[in-house]
């Protein structure tokens, strides 16, 4: 209590939300907890929505519809609205996607963020095996029990899945991996050179080659070049141009 803004304020810049929930109140706390944080601009578990929105300064509003398929939310007169309570006269919006009124508002505004999240049910000794079954089919939702610590490495599994990290291994010239201290990569950037540069940036200087063991990889070990894609758990040994 009293530390509201230092909670919004971290749910904003942290990678993954976790929101514990008590077993036997878990939809009305989601919806409490869910609401306060649209209404700070957190969006839980939603992409970004299909919209590219250009400010211009002479024009007029220009709509493109979504061209993948319907657009039953909105039309140019319901756009125009929009742009009008925002003061906005002259932009080019284009959709492409099914796209709402309130998807729209939210591009307009431009603060609004994108967050993963994981719904922690705490206390699944203290329901029906019908009503736990329930909740375990559901999206984004892990049964636990903290007295208990039942199925707390199902929270962690289910925590790194949405944080979308792969771990990459270090196996320097005649040594064995280094299992103890993996090589942490964002899915979207895991390439060989993205690992060199998270060892260190001078590295990909003297790149020659690298020799991955893994699923990335079709042989065991493989010669790669720096743009290869690595992914979870592969082992990597960097080899270096001759004389260096």
């Amino acid at each position: 209590k009293g530390r509201g803004r230092q909670v919004i304020s971290t749910a904003r810049t942290c990678d993954v939300i976790i929101i514990v929930l008590d077993a036997l109140k878990p939809f009305t706390h989601r919806k409490l907890i869910e609401h306060e944080l649209e209404g700070v601009g957190i969006r839980l578990n939603k992409k970004p929505p299909a919209i590219t929105f250009n400010r211009k300064e002479k024009g007029g509003i220009a709509f493109t519809p979504n061209p993948n398929g319907e657009t039953t939310f909105l039309d140019e007169e319901t756009v125009k609205s929009i742009c009008a309570e925002y003061k906005i006269h002259n932009a080019d919006v284009k959709l492409f996607a099914d796209c709402t009124d309130e998807e729209l508002i939210d591009v307009i505004e431009g603060n609004r963020i994108y967050t993963p999240a994981v719904y922690a049910v705490n206390k699944m000794d203290s329901v029906s095996l019908e009503e736990l079954q329930l909740m375990d089919d559901m999206k984004h939702y892990v049964m636990t029990s903290s007295e208990k610590e039942w199925n707390l490495d199902g929270l962690l599994e289910k925590v790194w899945e949405y944080l979308d990290l792969i771990r990459v291994y270090t196996m320097p010239r005649g040594t064995q991996p280094n299992f103890d201290e993996p090589i942490i990569l964002h899915k979207k950037n895991c390439t060989v050179e993205d690992f060199c540069n998270k060892l260190h940036k001078t590295i990909i200087r003297t790149f020659k080659h690298a020799l991955v063991w893994g699923t990335s990889v079709k042989h065991r070990p493989q010669r790669v070049g720096k743009e290869h894609v690595l992914e979870d758990e592969d082992v990597v040994q960097i080899q270096k141009t001759h004389g260096t």
